[in-house]
């Protein structure tokens, strides 16, 4: 019998508290509420497209910056990762995805590598200062993928290839990672044991 992959995970700290429920083997089924509204429209599209039921229940000091609870909320998803891959025994490991918005187009390539690390790009001039939705500054999709990358232990690559309008360079982005990150944590049957050569993640 498979064990479950689940965690739940809480931080609190004096800009925001957040407690976070996941289940790596959903159905992509979420509830999510940041108090950043386009963070949840972003978590909502990683649920469905990663197949990963997740709860996220967050509030912080959003009147003075989203940042901040942009930041936690991503620390505690990557502890949680981490902690529901438990050994990481039969799974595909290595993930990537090419996943289009219109004229936006990103790819994503995950490895569950137990070595943190992110490579991000492409994304036009200026993005990292325009704001989404009036809240979300586009400097936070690459604070995201770090936080989630250097707490889940994940090797991720992320590149935009086209785009133009924020909002779809955006989710184009998130679906991507999502996509990836939804084939590298398969349970895979015709993996033995832990997929490195290593012997362990």
């Amino acid at each position: 019998m498979t064990t479950a992959r689940t965690a739940r995970f809480s931080r609190s700290t004096s800009e925001s508290t957040v407690e976070l429920e996941l289940n790596l083997d959903g159905t992509g089924k979420s509830s999510i509420s940041t108090g950043v509204p386009f963070f949840d429209h972003m978590l909502t599209a990683f649920a469905k497209h990663s197949l990963t039921d997740l709860t996220v229940t967050a509030t912080g000091d959003t009147h003075i910056d989203a940042h901040h609870s942009v930041e936690d909320i991503s620390i505690v998803l990557g502890h949680a990762i981490r902690e529901a891959l438990g050994d990481k025994s039969g799974i595909s490991r290595y993930g990537d995805a090419l996943v289009p918005l219109d004229e936006a187009l990103a790819q994503a390539v995950v490895d569950i590598s137990g070595r943190p690390f992110l490579v991000h790009d492409g994304e036009p001039a200026g993005f990292e200062h325009h704001l989404i939705g009036g809240h979300f500054t586009g400097s936070l999709v690459r604070h995201t993928f770090e936080a989630i990358a250097f707490n889940a232990g994940l090797t991720v690559h992320v590149r935009v290839i086209s785009g133009r309008d924020p909002h779809h360079i955006a989710e184009a982005e998130y679906k991507a990672f999502a996509r990836a990150f939804r084939q590298a944590k398969a349970l895979d049957p015709l993996v033995d044991g832990i997929p490195s050569t290593k012997g362990a993640l």
